[in-house]
């Protein structure tokens, strides 16, 4: 069966090639629960399974999760220290698993705060399933658009002081290079769960012309069948990119 049968959709519509998520309710999910937030993320682990699969059925070739914001730091400290050690057991556990599936892990974000131990984990994964091909799978932990966009500005500028290029070399395309993730395709669609409806400094240059979709569900209750459903919105709608919809008619004819 065809994916696009899979997923009910016409067959001449055009299926994002990398979606991005804010995971965001697992606190109120738990909560809602009468458990501790640590339970709520670990529930989340869940899902971050099952929208993986579901990435893998319906033929994405990447998929961004927004793990641990920059801005996380400032959370209580017991739910901090619980996220990490969640963390790096996920690594422990998932790596054979995303290795044997053919899936590549990214991690992408400042990850000299972490741990040295928790460092070498991801250097260690990344480097397991550097070759694979099916899925990249880029985690962003203590990452944020802001930063990202700054770390850019500084090697660019780095490059500039000994003499690789000059200032008159800078274009959107060349800055572009600069940042994270952008040897893969730009986010065509970005999730966000939980009700709250904004991108909360998550891939700020990389999302200019990304669709949007918010979902009320909390993190732990989204599966790859919700995944579905937002795949099935995004496949509704008409990305114009400055153009005209008479034009973008035109070119689909032509």
């Amino acid at each position: 069966m065809s994916v696009h049968a899979k997923l009910n959709i016409p067959i001449d519509k055009v299926l994002p090639k990398h979606i991005a998520i804010i995971m965001d309710g697992n606190n109120r999910w738990a909560k809602a629960r009468r458990l501790p937030s640590l339970a709520g993320h670990k529930a989340g682990v869940d899902s971050v399974r099952s929208v993986i699969e579901g990435c893998v059925e319906y033929g994405i070739q990447s998929l961004t999760l927004f793990a641990f914001s920059s801005e996380n730091w400032k959370r209580p400290e017991l739910e901090v220290s619980g996220l990490m050690e969640l963390f790096s057991l996920a690594l422990n556990r998932e790596a054979k698993k995303l290795h044997k599936n053919n899936i590549r892990l990214n991690v992408i974000g400042d990850k000299s705060r972490f741990s040295e131990s928790l460092q070498k984990k991801i250097a260690k994964v990344e480097a397991l399933t550097a070759d694979n091909t099916l899925l990249t799978l880029n985690v962003a932990a203590n990452y944020g658009g802001h930063w990202d966009i700054v770390q850019a500005a500084q090697r660019l500028a780095k490059d500039c002081v000994e003499g690789r290029c000059t200032p008159e070399d800078i274009t959107e395309s060349v800055f572009d290079h600069y940042v994270m993730l952008h040897e893969q395709p730009k986010p065509d669609l970005c999730i966000r769960t939980g009700g709250e409806n904004r991108i909360s400094n998550f891939l700020v240059w990389q999302m200019a012309y990304t669709e949007l979709y918010f979902v009320d569900d909390y993190w732990p209750d989204f599966n790859k069948n919700s995944l579905a459903t937002a795949i099935r919105d995004f496949c509704a709608r008409e990305r114009r990119f400055g153009k005209t919809s008479a034009q973008i008619e035109a070119e689909a004819s032509a």
